[in-house]
């Protein structure tokens, strides 16, 4: 019931060395810790559905999720954001890149993107 970011990405050797090795920096929304260490990505569902049929139980989920990259500058960012794209591409699709900018109170660099993934149960 939840697609498998965290470990599609920490499969990745180009994300663990963007953010972190023993502790990944890519945090479910809402639970990176206070002491943040930038870059770090966070991702959200933003809404899914079973695969439903008349005749049988689903035999995948569909996903849509929403993946936020925060940093220091904004190529660090763009790098993070890229490596993220590579690591999930293999596995579902890339759906809209979406806000660039920063964040007026931390003045972070945000790169926010959307990503559809169908997960077979």
């Amino acid at each position: 019931m939840i697609a498998p970011i965290f470990t599609v990405c920490a499969a990745s050797p180009s994300v663990v060395a963007l953010l972190g090795g023993e502790t990944l920096r890519l945090y479910p929304f809402g639970q990176q810790d206070d002491n943040v260490i930038y870059p770090y990505a966070v991702w959200q569902n933003l809404y899914g559905t079973p695969e439903n049929y008349l005749a049988q139980r689903p035999d995948a989920d569909s996903f849509t999720l929403q993946v936020d990259v925060y940093a220091d500058t904004p190529d660090q960012a763009i790098a993070v954001a890229a490596a993220l794209r590579d690591a999930i591409e293999p596995h579902a699709y890339i759906a809209r890149w979406g806000v660039q900018g920063r964040d007026s109170e931390t003045k972070r660099y945000r790169y926010s993107f959307d990503v559809d993934w169908i997960v077979k149960r």
